[in-house]
């Protein structure tokens, strides 16, 4: 049964977030990265307003396109690869939030979480990539890095560059009822947030131990890059600040919601907590100009010079991340 543009954008407004929209047009993959990803944070669906066109003449000509999925290779999508790397990460982020308690988590469950995230999305549409060469790819690359939450990192985009090697057309399938899907999709959704809905509820304060260490973690890897970092703040706080403009300040009265503000509270004054440190560094004030932040650094040069010490390196960045926060 042809598919209609007109129900596409009608599902698209009243559930895209939810990937109503992909589910009718029998993008599963699709669906079920929009319902994790609540719409990829809302900027996905919005995205896909242009897109919808070319997703509905893709879903009516799918099994002719199937019947020749065994000849030549999908085109490389740097969009596709950047989107398996976010995914991926993402995966190992609320992995680590929720099961990083099991024994062999670093060994398991992180590489296990960061390589289905990136299969998900190398699944999207009318492409896929092999399942056993992109988690041997995770599996391999997480000792390395084992026991640090940087490993998110490399192992996401090792099974990215493995998924992007191995990519290929979906071969030629039936077609299934709506109820087995919705069944699969069903289980695979609860797989994902069951873990983590019993973290949040039943250990809360250990859950927010885990977020806070796991973000800080994630937000040191660019404190080289101050303004991609407080970019990424404000992304990650979009949740938070989404619910505080519906309900206002009065909605957030219950211990859970209070217990999250406090995280709120630590995300938000992770960049000034570090420019604070850089200033306490330099002996400056707030409000230092560019030229006092210079001076002080070219006295500081003087003493801690890399021919007399071994730390003139920390005082490049200190000076490099005043200057660009201001």
């Amino acid at each position: 049964m042809a598919k209609g543009l007109l129900m596409t954008y009608t599902l698209w407004a009243v559930g895209g977030p939810a990937g109503l929209h992909h589910l009718y047009l029998g993008r599963d993959s699709h669906a079920l990265l929009w319902m994790l990803t609540l719409g990829g944070g809302g900027l996905g669906w919005l995205w896909e307003f242009w897109m919808l066109p070319s997703f509905v003449a893709q879903a009516n000509r799918a099994q002719e396109q199937r019947q020749g999925s065994g000849r030549g290779t999908p085109p490389l999508s740097l969009i596709r690869f950047v989107a398996q790397m976010i995914v991926g990460m993402y995966f190992g982020l609320v992995a680590l939030i929720s099961l990083s308690f099991m024994a062999s988590f670093y060994i398991v469950g992180l590489p296990l979480a960061v390589g289905l995230g990136v299969l998900l999305v190398a699944a999207i549409g009318n492409q896929t990539s092999d399942l056993k060469n992109t988690l041997g790819a995770a599996f391999l690359t997480s000792p390395i890095f084992y026991g640090r939450p940087i490993a998110i990192l490399p192992i996401s985009l090792a099974a990215s560059i493995t998924a992007q090697k191995h990519r290929r057309y979906k071969p030629s399938v039936g077609s299934e009822t709506l109820s087995v899907r919705l069944y699969r999709l069903g289980l695979a959704y609860l797989a994902f947030t069951g873990p983590l809905v019993h973290s949040v509820l039943c250990h809360t304060a250990v859950t927010l131990s885990y977020v806070a260490d796991t973000l800080g973690s994630f937000l040191s890897w660019f404190s080289f890059f101050p303004l991609l970092g407080r970019l990424l703040e404000s992304v990650l706080l979009l949740p938070f600040r989404a619910w505080k403009l519906l309900v206002g300040d009065h909605g957030i009265s219950s211990s859970y919601f209070q217990e999250w503000e406090k995280l709120y509270e630590f995300v938000h004054s992770f960049q000034d907590e570090k420019r604070q440190l850089a200033l306490q560094v330099f002996g400056l004030s707030e409000g230092a100009t560019n030229e006092e932040i210079h001076g002080r650094y070219r006295e500081l040069v003087k003493t801690w010079h890399p021919d007399h010490n071994r730390y003139q390196g920390i005082l490049e960045v200190g000076r490099n991340f005043l200057l660009r926060l201001d």
